[in-house]
C-alpha cells in the first residue's frame, strides 16, 4: 500500500488560529476569481480545523449526543479578489465565549493583502436542534484564545 498524507492542518500561535490553502479552480467563477460563498466555506475548514486542535472531537460530539456549533448570525466584508492560484491564509480570533454561544472574527489574507473578513456568532445545539450550554471542557479552550482585554480587531495585523 503507498502512504496515505496527513491532511492539511492549520497551527495555533497564542490566540491566533492560521489556516493556509490554495485557490483551485473549483473555488473560482469564470473569470478565475473566487466565488464570494467560498469564503464562508474556508472560514468554515478553519474553525473544524481549531477544534481538532484543541482537542474536541466534533464527530464524537455528534454520534454520542452531545451537540455542536451552528452558525447563528454573520457579518462579512470582502475587500479585494483572491484568484486561482493564489496562497490564502485564514485567521481566526476568539472575541467572546458565553454559556451557550461564542463570537469569532475570521480574515482571509494574500500575504498582507486582506481579502474577506467576517464576525460570527457559534450557537451550540443539541441533536434537537435546541441551543444548550457547550460542555465545560470546550468552554474552557475556547476561553485560552480569548484576549485578556476582549479587545480583538478583525484585522488582526
Amino acid at each position: 500500500m503507498t502512504s496515505f498524507p496527513e491532511p492539511p492542518a492549520g497551527i495555533l500561535e497564542g490566540q491566533v488560529h492560521r489556516y493556509a490553502l490554495r485557490v483551485f479552480y473549483e473555488d473560482t467563477d469564470a473569470g478565475g476569481v473566487v466565488y464570494h460563498a467560498n469564503y464562508l466555506r474556508w472560514f468554515e475548514r478553519a474553525r473544524s480545523d481549531i477544534l481538532e486542535l484543541l482537542g474536541i472531537d466534533q464527530r464524537a460530539a455528534l454520534d454520542t449526543g452531545v451537540g455542536g456549533y451552528t452558525v447563528s448570525e454573520v457579518t462579512i466584508r470582502y475587500l479585494a479578489p483572491a484568484r486561482l492560484g493564489d496562497a490564502v491564509m485564514i485567521e481566526t480570533r476568539a472575541e467572546a465565549i458565553g454559556r451557550a454561544s461564542c463570537v469569532m472574527l475570521q480574515s482571509a489574507w494574500r500575504k498582507d493583502t486582506r481579502l474577506c473578513e467576517a464576525r460570527l456568532r457559534l450557537g451550540f445545539i443539541g441533536p434537537d436542534g435546541r441551543p444548550r450550554r457547550q460542555p465545560d471542557a470546550w468552554r474552557q479552550a475556547f476561553a485560552a484564545l480569548v484576549p485578556p482585554s476582549g479587545d480583538v480587531s478583525p484585522s488582526g495585523r
